[in-house]
């Protein structure tokens, strides 16, 4: 039967979690340092006797949750591997080496995570018996992830600024929306309800709609004070984009991202943090 193993490094690589977060994860991606992966006494759990819950193969477009054993498209879920010191990395881009564990995306599944909550002590457990030993689960897991998803949507709008698949400011923004040239509305979480309907109207109903950051954070990103409509051309970028957006939703627990600005509805994400993830 397959196992979940540690990552291992090549020969000359320090073997421990900080050389893999010194080493840096796609786009970015920052994982937690030992100090933030340790937990309250007693909270990692020894299940090498426990249910395996990590057998299946990584192929194909489905993965299943560890919590709740839904299979879903992974997409909406979060990909996490073992480090050499059995520290929980997530994987964001799901690129790391290693056996994945999969959690779904889901507020739900990491609601009331503090270190003394029964969802918590359910969470290790699961993640223990997917690993087949003792892993050390963050307690902010959640908070965690929320600012690393922040991080990654922000340097993906960075990416499609510098590739010139994005462009901001209302006219600009809308006239790519209009004449069919962008795949993405990326609209301020702070902006004006009035002035987004307006901005949308005439919209192609394919262009999707997100808004999971604050002008502030957008007008940083395209060299602005603040920045409230932005179009993204459509491609890799834009799905990935509508992608990063729907999982950061659906961990603060406002459902998925609209597929079609037909709908009228966004990502949800009305958050009041930067790129950093700090307020």
């Amino acid at each position: 039967m397959p196992t979940t193993r540690p990552l291992r490094w090549r020969k000359g690589r320090l073997a421990t979690t900080e050389a893999l977060i010194s080493s840096g994860t796609p786009f970015g991606m920052p994982v937690p340092t030992l100090a933030e992966a340790s937990v309250a006494d007693g909270a990692s759990v020894d299940a090498n006797s426990a249910e395996d819950t990590a057998d299946e193969p990584e192929t194909g477009p489905l993965r299943r949750c560890i919590v709740t054993r839904e299979r879903l498209p992974k997409e909406r879920m979060i990909r996490f591997v073992i480090g050499p010191d059995r520290a929980l990395v997530p994987d964001l881009a799901a690129r790391l080496p290693g056996r994945g564990i999969w959690l779904s995306a889901s507020g739900d599944v990491l609601q009331h995570t503090g270190a003394q909550g029964d969802a918590y002590r359910q969470l290790v457990r699961a993640f223990a018996r997917a690993a087949r030993g003792q892993v050390s689960v963050p307690p902010n897991l959640r908070e965690m992830l929320e600012a690393a998803l922040l991080r990654r949507i922000a340097e993906l709008l960075g990416l499609a600024r510098r590739a010139g698949q994005a462009i901001a400011g209302f006219e600009k923004a809308r006239e790519w929306v209009r004449g069919g040239q962008a795949g993405v509305a990326v609209q301020a979480s702070d902006g004006s309800e009035a002035e987004r309907t307006r901005f949308l109207s005439g919209a192609a109903a394919s262009v999707s709609v997100i808004d999971p950051l604050p002008a502030e954070t957008l007008g940083r990103i395209f060299a602005k004070d603040h920045v409230v409509h932005v179009a993204i051309a459509p491609g890799k970028l834009a799905n990935a984009l509508v992608n990063e957006a729907g999982r950061l939703a659906g961990l603060r627990g406002f459902g998925r991202v609209s597929m079609g600005t037909d709908r009228r509805e966004t990502a949800g994400v009305n958050i009041e943090v930067g790129a950093t993830g700090k307020a």
